[in-house]
């Protein structure tokens, strides 16, 4: 069983309708466990606003937060994931 069996972290994501790349991190996140807040920006407004200047650098969808901090995207949860980070992040 791994430490994320029963994830306390408070997890962000924005996504986007019909992003596949935001799909992907939440199917991850739900094997997880995970319970997620999830902000879709597809039409832009408020939100978009707060996740560029939450991650200025952030142009693409999804952009996930664990506890407050910025991951990045579907790539870098996966990469935290392979690398054995993402379930110590999640049980914090």
């Amino acid at each position: 069983m791994s430490e994320a069996a029963n994830p306390t972290a408070t997890v962000e994501i924005y996504t986007k309708w019909g992003c596949p790349y935001c799909s992907r991190a939440l199917a991850l996140l739900g094997r997880k466990g995970v319970n997620v807040t999830e902000y879709d920006i597809t039409f832009g407004g408020e939100k978009r606003k707060e996740m560029l200047e939450r991650a200025p650098e952030a142009m693409t969808v999804p952009q996930i937060f664990i506890n407050g901090r910025h991951v990045g995207g579907s790539d870098d949860l996966a990469a935290l994931d392979a690398a054995g980070e993402l379930d110590p992040m999640l049980a914090a």
